[in-house]
């Protein structure tokens, strides 16, 4: 070893060679997959554009190529380009795909350029990019041209025939609607088998109505699934003559007679709640995957949906509503990459691109929302009426792209309630004015300050009990004191949904879980974190055990790192004390979904029973060299008999 050289002991691990996305049951499909397929495996071939109207199922198509995909390639890279996202939107996926670290994510555009010219030159690839709008210059990207040399391939579906010529591909494929046949099977298969057997006229009503669909997946099966609840010949006739009479010049916009077809399924939903928060939907970028917690607690504060909560936090409504949704195949389920310190993916819905079309069009005319979003603004858009429009979204846009901004003036703004993540880019700012005059926020309801540069002190929370209507908070403490603290106040303690705890203060955190008495303990009253879903925990000197976990319930994400004294993260003796005064604290970790544990030297056991973790599916352990290797294979086990059972 001492005449070893050890400047480079092991490289990145390498990510996977192809990452396998859902897809859904196709129509007509096959013949095209094959095609494709074939020119992909020439080696002389080394630009593929597939191209049709949106709707047809290009993405579909893309998602089969992925999918094929085995051993053939060193990677495959999938991409979603979309209208509005930039180069460096682009890079970000690239890397994300090539790189397991995350030290790319400070760099300038040219370094990521850089950084992506570097792996790709060394690796025989496929890039795959969806909703392609415009020629892409794969130069400012770092893209490698592929040759025949390389072997590298790329591929991408555009609505233009045009764009598949400026990006000069070898091979170009027309992606046309379902012939009649295929159309119609389509169309039975979302309707369902039941409600065309109600009546023996309801099979002619039905094909009527699939002819107005002109052979469009995307409308065969948003139409159909608005017909599968319809068992009543009456309710079918009504649909085809309200098809029939749709007024196709009220989208000026291309495709018009799809988009009114289209605008029968939003006219059926059954409430305008359920109307509002969908069209709500088109105020995010295209294929901007939208996290439904997230979106939930906008529909909350725009008083579409009630407040109300369950224990951990969640709204009832709002999944149901984005159930329904779903089901109606007005927005489409995914999983989006979990906040920093989270360990997976987190649940989220997107819209597809042309019925986010026909939402911004009925969105502009009935709730008077404003969408500009994606671009690089930077000013104020000049054709805005400020005293209609009740929503205006430039989303990505403003302060994204004012890096030398020094000064920013929002004072009396006395109903500014929240302030955009994009914030956050103006890497410039010395001086922030939110002062209003002595106001407060009195409606404030959801406050997030977790992974800021802000941590609670005595002072932020004597300000935090001024928030009576607070329902959620996300925060940093670096003072254990200030975790005990908020701990004491229970409505504050019920808000709190994210923590994330710098411990650099050498200080135990002590819960006060004997405080209560016997009877408050009845009336509900506890010093519970019942909201609490994601702890991170990082440099904590002092503890050699984290049992206070307990006092989370609810608690989804944990993270635990460089925290070098902890010996156990559940002790045997205070867990049974404390479950001694709360019964209904005995089994750790309920509700955990996913755990990283990450340089902990003196880590020996989670807890002293190993727990159920009946909803783990994620689990990193890294550097806890005293941990067994059977604990961590038992965590492994759980996390598939899970999905079995899943």
């Amino acid at each position: 070893m001492s005449k070893g050289v050890f400047q480079e002991v092991a490289g990145t691990r390498p990510a996977p060679k192809v990452g396998k996305k859902h897809t859904q049951e196709t129509i007509g499909l096959d013949s095209m997959v094959g095609k494709a397929w074939d020119i992909i495996m020439k080696p002389e071939r080394r630009r593929l554009g597939i191209y049709g109207m949106g709707g047809v199922g290009k993405t579909t198509l893309l998602t089969r190529i992925n999918n094929k995909f085995k051993d053939e390639f060193d990677v495959v890279i999938w991409v979603v380009v979309s209208k509005d996202l930039q180069y460096d939107g682009i890079q970000d996926q690239i890397l994300r795909r090539l790189r397991v670290d995350r030290e790319w994510e400070g760099e300038r555009e040219d370094g990521k350029a850089s950084s992506i010219a570097n792996i790709l030159g060394r690796k025989k690839f496929v890039l795959l990019l969806n909703d392609l709008w415009s020629e892409l210059d794969l130069d400012k990207i770092g893209v490698p041209h592929p040759t025949q040399e390389n072997g590298s391939k790329i591929v991408f579906n555009t609505r233009s025939e045009e764009v598949c010529k400026c990006m000069n591909a070898d091979d170009e494929m027309k992606i046309d609607c379902l012939s009649t046949n295929e159309a119609w099977e389509l169309f039975q298969n979302a309707v369902g088998e039941d409600p065309l057997k109600k009546h023996p006229d309801i099979p002619k009503i039905a094909k009527q109505i699939c002819e107005k669909c002109y052979g469009l997946p995307l409308a065969l099966n948003v139409i159909g699934k608005a017909m599968s609840c319809k068992e009543n010949v009456h309710e079918w006739r009504h649909a085809n003559k309200v098809l029939n009479t749709s007024s196709h010049h009220e989208f000026p916009s291309m495709e018009e007679k799809i988009l009114s077809v289209l605008k029968f399924s939003y006219d059926r939903l059954e409430t305008e709640k359920k109307k509002s928060c969908f069209l709500y939907c088109s105020l995010f970028q295209e294929d901007y995957e939208i996290k439904k917690e997230e979106l939930i607690e906008y529909w909350i504060s725009e008083e579409f949906i009630k407040g109300e909560r369950d224990e951990d936090g969640s709204n009832n409504e709002g999944y149901d509503i984005i159930g329904s949704l779903v089901r109606a195949h007005l927005l489409m389920e995914c999983e989006t990459k979990s906040s920093f310190f989270q360990i997976g993916f987190t649940p989220a819905v997107k819209m597809h691109d042309v019925l986010r079309e026909m939402a911004l069009w009925i969105g502009k005319e009935e709730e008077k929302q404003c969408v500009n979003s994606g671009g690089k603004l930077s000013c104020i858009p000049d054709d805005i009426n400020w005293s209609v429009f009740r929503r205006i979204s430039l989303m990505s846009k403003f302060f994204q792209f004012m890096p030398s901004l020094v000064v920013l003036n929002l004072s009396r703004n006395e109903y500014l309630s929240e302030w955009p993540e994009e914030i956050y880019s103006l890497i410039s700012l010395q001086y922030l004015n939110l002062s209003r005059k002595g106001t407060s926020l009195p409606n404030l309801q959801v406050l997030k300050l977790y992974c800021s540069c802000v941590f609670i002190d005595a002072r932020s929370i004597e300000e935090l009990q001024l928030l009576e209507h607070l329902k959620i908070l996300t925060v940093n403490v670096k003072d254990a004191l200030m975790l005990e603290s908020i701990q004491g106040m229970e409505r504050l303690a019920r808000c709190v949904q994210r923590l994330l705890d710098f411990g650099y203060v050498r200080r135990e955190i002590k819960i006060d879980w004997k405080s209560k008495e016997k009877e408050d303990l009845l009336c509900n009253s506890s010093p519970y974190f019942r909201h609490l879903s994601s702890i991170a925990i990082y440099d904590l000197e002092d503890p050699k055990e984290l049992t206070w976990l307990l006092f989370a319930p609810n608690l989804k994400h944990l993270h635990v790192t460089s925290s070098g004294r902890i010996e156990e993260i559940i002790n045997k003796e205070k867990g049974m004390s404390i479950s001694n005064v709360h019964p209904d604290l005995t089994v750790p970790f309920a509700k955990l979904e996913s755990l990283r544990l990450r340089g902990l030297n003196e880590l020996k056991r989670i807890c002293s029973s190993p727990p159920a973790l009946p909803s783990l599916k994620n689990i990193v352990v890294e550097y806890c060299r005293k941990l067994p290797k059977a604990a961590t294979e038992s965590f492994q086990d759980t996390i598939k008999n899970n999905e079995d059972a899943e």
